[in-house]
């Protein structure tokens, strides 16, 4: 399967040593041109990028996932140890190949089966139990 996902962090900042205290980043030491920073168009590069947004009137970092060859999802019911209150998301549980990853304060966003082999039957329905066809191993 292929899975989507958000995953949600605390806005990391960066300390500049050339800095006096309580002199804040200027725009123009933050946001240089990815051409001048590192040598090179970012294009070239691989990379999940880190956005930051605003939650509950504080500044945090977001960054969509995508994850190819996951057999299950999962979220624990319990909170985990990683989970943080003051951001979005929970653990989730990944299930691929021959292991288990997690990711910490994650929401799910979509998960596709790339290679469906039946036709999903039948119709959910918010108000009602599912509906369709019904299979039983053994006959009572």
């Amino acid at each position: 399967m292929l899975v989507h996902l958000r995953q949600y962090k605390h806005e990391e900042v960066q300390f500049d040593d050339n800095r006096t205290t309580g002199e804040s980043q200027t725009e123009d030491t933050v946001d240089k041109e990815p051409e001048e920073y590192f040598g090179e168009s970012i294009d070239e590069f691989n990379l999940e990028t880190w956005e930051t947004i605003e939650y509950e009137d504080d500044p945090i970092q977001q960054r969509d996932v995508s994850i190819e060859g996951v057999t299950a999802v999962s979220v624990p019911k319990e909170e985990t140890d990683a989970d943080d209150p003051d951001l979005p998301g929970k653990t989730i549980q990944l299930r691929m190949g021959g292991g288990i990853e997690y990711l910490d304060q994650a929401e799910i966003v979509e998960v596709q089966d790339l290679n469906p082999q039946d036709e999903a039957e039948g119709k959910v329905s918010k108000e009602d139990e599912p509906h369709g066809k019904a299979r039983m191993d053994e006959e009572p």
